[in-house]
This record gives structure tokens, C-alpha cells and sequence, in this order.
């Protein structure tokens, strides 16, 4: 009987440490979904993957002095390159209830912009926020967007300088542009004004597809030009050109430095790991109470300059050393 009582009296013990496990469960749980539904939670959505970029948004958080899981909580969504996927991306992201969306670039805005228009949207960078819609303008955005523009007027100027003087006796210079994109207009127009103080003749050429690049430059090839600029594209066309143009030995100079990472001779224009960090300040405003519409969207503050001397290689191109000398980088 001892044995018995023993062993009913373990069972009575097992059992009453369960029901007061599970009511201290229960007691606890409400808690602790409370104080997550009191934390902040944002998203940041990009269309392609992008860890510099993410790690750069990070960092701005935490110097504002945001812990993640402790008094802000951060959801990324990433389409793999696939555009088509970023619809159901932004639904999601509404039906979660996010209190902010950070958006990677244009590609991505669209699709949020037409998903909501209550829940705040900050963009982490954009060449042209007016003429693609997004804002009414930088200084007065109204509706739910703000954030952050890559593009400045001087910068389509700088780089036909540069190219002056990688290849002195450049004349002829192709333009790579796609008219759909509402930034490529502005920037030819500054890209003219520029080649006609240095005395070069510019060839625009269309690209609205990836096969569209390679025709481009074999064009630009047969008429003579000695270099390429290459307007804000969207990735899936970007990623191509660059070999393309190594390959018709022409110098090209593109707006970011992913292109020369991937190949390409030449970037210069705004750091966009400087305006992902920038755009957490835009986030703590809004968590703080400031509506987007009052929150003038910024210009780029840092710019960076960028030289892949593999490339120069296989187009038989000497990078002068001044030239060198101020990149910010150089690819050996």
C-alpha cells in the first residue's frame, strides 16, 4: 500500500506542477502579446536581395536607439528579383498592420503605394519620387510617402566629365536610357546640357528589355562612340550590360555601384547604403508622430566613386592616376 501511495502521491505532484505550469501560462501569455502589440512593428521590402543594404538600414535604427525584439520589431520581405511577386508582398504587409513600409526603390513603392494609402510609406531611395508619382513635391510629399531621392541635377554632369578624362579625346558618347522610367528625361536633359560645354555628341539608345541592351551596343559600337552612360535601369536589364560592354571594348560609367561590381568599368552617384541608413530617421519621426506628408523628402549628402581596373584591362583603357587617386574605391 506504501508503494502504492508512493507513486499516486508522484502522479498528484507531476500533475498539479503541469496545471500551475500551464496557468502561469496562461496568466503570462496575455502579457506578452500585449507588450508586442505595443512595439512599433515596420517593414522593409526590396524587390532583389541586398544584405548591405538591410545591415545599413539596421544601423540606422540602432543609432537612433532601437533594439530589435525590445522596442521595435523589423519584417523583411524580398521578391527574389521577381516583380510580379510584389503585390502579394504589399497585401501581406497591410494585414499584418504594420505601423511603417520602407521601400528599397521605385520597383518596389508602386506596388505599396497601391496597396495603402493610410499606412505611412518611406522611400529609401528613389531617382525621380515627383515625376514617378510618389510625391507631390520634395518639399510638401503629401498623401502617406516621403523619404529619400538618389538623384541630383550635377550628377549626370560628373560623369561625362569623368569620362573626359579617362578617354581625353572623347567625342562621341551612347546614352542607355529606357523613356518609361519618368527619371530618364530629366537626366538626359542634364546630360546634354553637359556634353555641350564639353563639346561631345551624344547618341541616345532605347533599352526596354534585357535583349535590347546587346543591340544597343553593338550599334554604338558601329557608330563610333567611345563610351556609354547608362541611366537608372531596372536590375534585371542592369545585370546584363555590363559584360556586354566590356565585350564591345566600350568605357561605361553607371549610376551605382552594383553595376561595377558585377563587371562594369565605372560608377559614380549617390550611396545608397547611406540613404538606407537615412531612412530610419524617417521611420522615427513617423513612430514619433510626424506625418509623411509634412516630412520633406532629402537629396543624397554622400557620393561615391568607383573603379574596376579588371575591366579597364580587358578594354585596353590606363585609368589615369589622378583619376585613381579620388575614386573611393578600386577594383583590382
Amino acid at each position: 500500500m506504501r508503494a502504492v501511495s508512493s507513486q499516486w502521491s508522484g502522479v498528484s505532484k507531476s500533475v498539479l506542477g503541469f496545471t500551475l505550469g500551464a496557468l502561469l501560462l496562461t496568466l503570462c501569455a496575455p502579457a506578452e502579446a500585449q507588450q508586442s502589440a505595443n512595439i512599433p512593428r515596420i517593414a522593409y521590402m526590396t524587390a532583389s536581395s541586398s544584405a548591405l543594404r538591410l545591415e545599413a538600414f539596421r544601423q540606422g535604427l540602432r543609432e537612433l536607439g532601437y533594439v530589435e525584439g525590445k522596442n521595435i520589431l523589423v519584417d523583411f520581405r524580398l521578391a527574389e528579383g521577381k516583380l510580379e511577386r510584389l503585390p502579394r508582398l504589399a497585401a501581406e504587409l497591410v494585414d499584418l498592420k504594420v505601423d511603417v513600409i520602407v521601400t528599397a526603390g521605385p520597383s518596389v513603392t508602386g506596388p505599396v503605394k497601391r496597396a495603402t494609402s493610410t499606412i505611412p510609406i518611406v522611400m529609401a531611395q528613389d531617382p525621380d519620387p515627383v515625376g514617378n508619382g510618389f510625391v507631390a513635391s520634395l518639399a510638401r510629399p503629401g498623401g502617406n510617402i516621403t523619404g529619400l531621392s538618389s538623384y541630383s541635377a550635377e550628377l549626370n554632369g560628373k560623369r561625362l566629365e569623368l569620362l573626359k578624362e579617362i578617354v581625353p579625346k572623347l567625342t562621341r558618347v551612347a546614352v542607355l536610357g529606357m523613356s518609361s522610367n519618368p527619371g530618364n528625361s530629366q537626366a538626359l536633359k542634364d546630360t546634354k546640357l553637359a556634353a555641350d560645354q564639353l563639346g561631345v555628341r551624344l547618341q541616345y539608345l532605347e533599352i526596354q528589355y534585357p535583349k535590347d541592351a546587346e543591340t544597343a551596343l553593338q550599334k554604338a559600337n558601329k557608330e563610333r562612340a567611345e563610351a556609354v552612360i547608362v541611366f537608372n535601369t531596372p536590375s534585371h536589364i542592369l545585370r546584363v550590360i555590363p559584360s556586354l560592354a566590356v565585350k564591345q571594348r566600350l568605357a561605361a560609367i553607371y549610376f551605382d555601384a552594383t553595376s561595377v561590381n558585377d563587371g562594369g568599368l565605372l560608377s559614380y552617384g549617390a550611396t545608397i547604403r547611406d540613404l538606407d541608413r537615412r531612412a530610419a530617421t524617417y521611420v522615427d519621426k513617423i513612430l514619433k508622430g510626424a506625418k509623411p506628408a509634412d516630412l520633406p523628402v532629402e537629396q543624397p549628402k554622400k557620393y561615391e566613386f568607383i573603379v574596376n581596373l579588371k575591366a579597364a584591362k580587358q578594354i585596353g583603357l590606363t585609368i589615369p592616376p589622378n583619376v585613381l587617386a579620388r575614386a573611393d574605391k578600386v577594383i583590382r
